[in-house]
């Protein structure tokens, strides 16, 4: 028998499991394709909205700041209506797993590197540690834990100015494992108490050379997964502090419980997921899609919808690719404008404003990808998250925020097309 949806929305990272959402939402039955495991997995699992401006922050709100991006960045095509949507999508999945929901004003967060990072919604774990809480800071790193050099990021964070003392130390973990054990691992042992590994990881900090008479105590994100909240509740008594968690960079903890967060919120939807095989194709007539063509095993499958959403993201996520002389959207060949001069494509400045940095589909004021026209590329077909040009998200801290955004905005539409 065909396959057939109402919507199908390509794409399993955040931008594509809200526009999921949003679709069902609607009434809609929605199929989620998806390739390959999400890239929330090698992020930080905190959601940024906004946090500069053409390399000018940090952005206190946002919301504020929305009227000095550029006509062409996907903020400006949705509005800030769609932006509060989106954060109301993944505030209802998150629950209270998340904070900042209170405010629309940024938060300012630790990260691993000993700088400062705005975002809007960020772990539980980690709210201890905000940067604008005039408390002691004892940061407290692993041996052999390669991506997190505690005294070197205390002393990064402490030339920020932040308004309070913060002191490094490196013990060893309570528990003999390989130099390069994941740190899933690690957390499962915190979470079973592995021969008393909370005491003992308590102790050997209490130990530590440091002057400091510190009010908290900020560890990498690891401290325990399906029973986190014990793991820094114990450790907080025996150390007589605030514990909090540092988000890491891949393989991170926190991205991989914000991945669990979101796909169960898709099967609490009624939202059907394939995963594994990849989107190469469609079939189309008359200006629009009538199925997107899904590799399996080698034999080409046709998912058919009314409506689809391509959320499968930037260069990064390979949802554009490139090559020595041209940019291109793969699975259904929509304009992607770029310089012909592949120098054109970078600055000197590994930090400057790189034009491959923007480089993405062009949608109209409904999302959908235009053609070199102008005019939509398919009449059914909308696009949401990093695929998207108009936006530098790394620069402008603003990827998480985008993909919300345009995810609730086009998979609303989406669902609401597919049933009228």
């Amino acid at each position: 028998m065909p396959i057939r949806e109402d919507v199908i929305v390509v794409g399993g990272g955040i931008a594509g499991t809200t526009a999921a959402l949003a679709a069902a939402e609607t009434g809609a039955e929605v199929r989620l394709l998806s390739h390959k495991k999400s890239t929330l997995r090698q992020a930080s699992g905190l959601v940024d909205v906004l946090g500069a401006v053409g390399g000018d922050g940090p952005i206190a709100d946002p919301f504020e700041a929305i009227e000095r991006l550029p006509d062409d960045h996907p903020y400006r095509v949705v509005g800030a209506e769609s932006i509060r949507d989106g954060l109301r999508f993944f505030d209802d999945v998150a629950g209270d797993v998340y904070a900042g929901g209170h405010t629309d004003r940024n938060a300012l967060v630790l990260t691993h590197g000993g700088t400062i990072k705005p975002t809007a919604r960020y772990p539980e774990s980690v709210a201890p540690g905000l940067a604008s809480a005039a408390a002691d800071t004892l940061l407290v790193g692993f041996a052999g834990l390669t991506d997190f050099d505690a005294p070197v990021a205390a002393d990064h964070l402490a030339a920020t100015g932040v308004p309070f003392e913060v002191d490094g130390v490196t013990v060893r973990f309570p528990i003999e494992f390989r130099d390069d054990a994941r740190t899933t691992r690690l957390a499962k042992a915190l979470d079973a108490d592995e021969d008393h590994a909370r005491k003992r990881l308590a102790d050997s900090i209490a130990d530590a050379e440091t002057d400091l008479d510190y009010n908290r105590v900020g560890f990498p994100a690891m401290l325990g997964d399906d029973h986190a909240a014990a793991v820094r509740d114990e450790l907080a008594d025996r150390l007589g502090a605030a514990v909090f968690e540092i988000p890491t960079g891949p393989p991170s903890l926190l991205g991989m419980q914000l991945e669990d967060l979101l796909f169960d919120a898709l099967d609490d939807a009624g939202v059907r997921i394939s995963a594994g095989n990849p989107a190469v194709g469609y079939e189309a007539a008359d200006g629009r899609l009538e199925s997107v063509t899904v590799d399996r095993r080698g034999q080409n499958v046709p998912y058919h919808a009314a409506e689809v959403v391509l959320a499968t993201g930037g260069l990064v996520g390979k949802g554009i690719d490139s090559d020595r002389e041209s940019v291109t959207e793969p699975i259904f060949d929509c304009h992607v404008p770029h310089p012909s001069d592949r120098y054109a494509w970078s600055e000197d400045d590994a930090f400057g404003d790189h034009a491959f940095a923007r480089f993405g589909v062009v949608p109209d004021d409904d999302l959908r990808p235009t053609d070199d026209a102008a005019e939509p590329h398919f009449e059914n077909l909308r696009a949401a998250g990093g695929v998207l040009g108009g936006a530098d998200v790394a620069r402008e801290k603003s990827a998480a925020g985008v993909s919300l955004a345009t995810g609730a905005y086009a998979g609303r539409r989406a669902g609401e097309e597919a049933t009228r």
